[in-house]
Formats: C-alpha cells, structure tokens, sequence
C-alpha cells in the first residue's frame, strides 16, 4: 500500500521510473572520460545521494521493506569513489565545509538518515563498517554519535548538539526515563518538519539553515517524501515506544515492521 499519499501509485511509478533512468545515465556518463576534473569528484557524489531518494522513493511508494537494501553497496561504493577523488581536488576549507556536522545541516540530516536505515534494515556488518568511516565526526555530536554509538560500542559521545533545533527534542526523548519517551518521541515527529524551516542569519542564508529537499512538494520532481528517519533512528538504537507514532503521516515506522500487515508490498521489482 502506498505509504505517502501525495502521489498515486502511477505517479510514485513515474518518478521511480526516472530516478532510476537519472542513475543509470550518471553511471554511463562515469564511464566516459571526464569533462572536467575537477567536478567529477561531487558528480559521484551526487550519485550516492540519487541511491538514497530511490530508497526513499520506494518507501514512499510502498516497495517491500526488503527491497530497499539493495540500494546500500552501490551508495557506499560511490560515497567511496566520491571521498577518493575528492581528495586530490577539495582544499581542507572545502572539506570541512562539506562533512562538518555542525556547520553542514544537510551532511548531517543525510548521516542520520543513512544511519536510521543501517540500522533498521539491518545491514551486514562489513556494510557498517564502511558507513561508519564515510560518515565521521566523531565526538562531534551528543544525539548521532549515541545512535551510532547503538551498534558501535567505544564511539565517543559528543557533549554538545550540532543543531539544538530540531533535534534538542530527540535528544531529550533519548534521555527521558522510559514511560516518558512516547510523549516525548510523538512531540519531536509533530515538530520536525516545522522546526527545521529554520530562518536565515546574518552569516548563513535559509539555504543552508534548512535542508535541500525542504519545499520539493513544490516543485515538478525530486519530492521522496518527507520521512522523519531520525526518530526510527532512536527507536531502533535505544529500544523506545514508537506506538504514539505509527499514525503520523511523517513518521516512517513501517521500516521497523517489515513483516506487518502495514507493510503488504504491491507485486513491485
């Protein structure tokens, strides 16, 4: 059954259909010698970020739960490529810029998510284990590193929070006592979305103070759907009671219940 309703299975089959075309063209266009040196570096990093709108499309749509692992190695694999060649090209300013959590709002929510799905599609370890070093940072943030922290004991734990809004609700849900948590984890999906329409300052433009994706309801392709990953995150690291939230149009709960009546897959490849 179609999980986001904003679109029909016909127009979640279209967009599917073209994000997969968009991948495969970039993948043609990688084995052709390259226009400009200097680009192809975030072109193939481009390409891992179009692996995860195709899970997230497939969610969206109402794929088996099982079918969106598929998707992880070829995003490893090009985050890999990606870093590789980047390191001949970006300076350590560009670097910084581009994988810092605390400065780079979407790096940090892309980690997160990327986190959230490892851990609820229960990816191979080896899998993990390349996350983990492509993602970084750590003892950078106080909630993502103790969600990585789930499933890689010894991670330090930052002391502080990267971006208080939203997340500063999570975290207080992480650390509440148990019977508070359903609460707690229901007000932080309620307010995600708002909260992350965060308004500009005077050294940092709305583009960079709300993700990328924020408005792509609006516009004609690119919308995957507005899936609050972060709390699966939480509930699959720390144990909670996601029950307050299976009804939210925001919270993605079926990829912690593959096997439920929710989640009967159409006959999709």
């Amino acid at each position: 059954m179609i999980r986001d309703t904003r679109f029909s299975v016909e127009e979640w089959g279209k967009w599917l259909a073209f994000s997969a075309r968009d991948i495969e063209d970039r993948i043609a266009t990688l084995k052709q010698p390259s226009g400009s040196l200097t680009y192809r570096p975030q072109y193939v990093f481009n390409l891992s970020r179009e692996y995860r709108h195709l899970m997230l499309l497939r969610y969206s749509r109402g794929d088996s739960i099982d079918l969106l692992s598929q998707h992880f190695v070829p995003l490893l694999e090009a985050w890999e490529e990606a870093e590789h060649l980047g390191k001949s090209i970006w300076t350590a300013e560009q670097q910084h810029t581009r994988q810092a959590w605390k400065v780079n709002l979407d790096h940090y929510i892309n980690c997160f998510w990327l986190v959230g799905l490892a851990l609820a599609l229960q990816i191979p370890d080896d899998q993990w284990q390349r996350l983990v070093a492509l993602i970084g940072n750590e003892g950078e943030d106080a909630l993502l590193d103790r969600v990585i922290a789930s499933r890689q004991p010894g991670r330090r734990i930052g002391t502080e929070l990267c971006h208080p809004k939203p997340y500063a609700r999570l975290l207080d849900t992480v650390l509440a006592p148990r019977d508070k948590q359903p609460e707690l984890l229901k007000s932080f999906v309620d307010h995600w979305y708002a909260d992350l329409d965060r308004p500009a300052t005077k050294t940092m433009p709305a583009m960079y103070t709300r993700p990328y994706w924020y408005k792509y309801h609006e516009l004609e392709g690119g919308y995957f759907g507005y899936w609050c990953i972060e709390a699966v995150a939480a509930v699959k690291a720390f144990g909670m009671d996601d029950t307050l939230c299976l009804e939210h149009p925001n919270y993605p709960g079926d990829l912690l219940r593959p096997d439920s009546p929710t989640t009967t897959p159409p006959d999709f490849e």
